[in-house]
């Protein structure tokens, strides 16, 4: 049967077989044998997953004609395929001893994706995902880049991420309007971070958004103007500060709000 890619879906098949093997291979599984693949759609990525002795693979697929599709060519994987949609999913309740990630994740939901693993970040040790170029470079950026932002400082305060290679347009159906990219995020030892980390969600996401405010016009937007209390940060930009900075700072906000 043939599997129609559908444009609400964000599906884009991967058809180059080595870039397929070039994703399996990415994927260490030294922590922890369940993965998960995400969108396995028609199984280029799929086959080779299998293939691998150390992981014990799990799919999660929304699209009903790339279950029938998966059933049909891939026998092996239907009595651990999941027929719906991955950000639905409780990773708690189904892996309860932890779980990879990896796919072609779907664009439309690609930094859902990475929200879900961060929120479940103590049973996630690994993901292996491939996304648009510009959302790799994002998440991979380091501080003082105009690609870093909310998403890179949430992820790298709880993973190390690797931006891995650059995939061209012309190895999906249909093609993509812009390049593709490969990344690996790997649990770092950080447990929890040493402030409130409510509060440290909060602080990141409002100096984001208005990014081209120092920090001192943007933090007093969002929560007052701390009684004229000056910070060092706050003659800087949010791009300018790296995770453990966003901690200092937050650790300084909530003294100061509680003032």
């Amino acid at each position: 049967m043939y599997v129609r890619p559908k444009k609400y879906l964000g599906q884009h098949f991967l058809t180059d077989l080595n870039i397929a093997k070039r994703i399996s291979d990415s994927l260490k599984a030294d922590r922890c044998r369940d993965t998960l693949e995400v969108g396995p759609g028609t199984g280029v990525l799929t086959q080779f997953l299998l293939k691998r002795e150390d992981i014990d693979l799990s799919a999660a697929e929304v699209d009903s004609e790339s279950i029938e599709y998966l059933h049909e060519h891939y026998p092996q994987l239907s009595a651990s395929l999941i027929e719906g949609d991955f950000l639905q999913i409780d990773i708690r309740e189904m892996f309860p001893q932890g779980v990879n990630i990896i796919g072609n994740f779907p664009y439309n939901i690609s930094s859902q994706i990475f929200f879900k693993v961060l929120e479940y970040r103590d049973l996630v040790p690994e993901c292996v995902g491939m996304v648009q170029k510009e959302v790799a470079e994002r998440i991979a950026e380091k501080p003082g880049s105009k690609s870093y932002g909310i998403l890179s400082v949430f992820l790298q305060a709880f993973y190390d991420i690797e931006y891995l290679f650059t995939v061209n347009e012309n190895v999906f159906n249909p093609p993509p309007k812009v390049k593709s990219a490969v990344i690996r995020l790997t649990r770092n030892g950080i447990s929890q971070l040493d402030c409130d980390e409510k509060l440290f969600y909060k602080v990141v996401k409002t100096a984001f958004n208005q990014r081209r405010k120092t920090i001192r016009n943007s933090l007093r937007a969002g929560f007052g103007n701390f009684e004229g209390q000056e910070h060092p940060f706050f003659n800087m930009r949010p791009e300018m500060l790296n995770v453990q900075q966003f901690v200092e700072l937050t650790k300084w906000v909530e003294e100061n709000i509680n003032q």
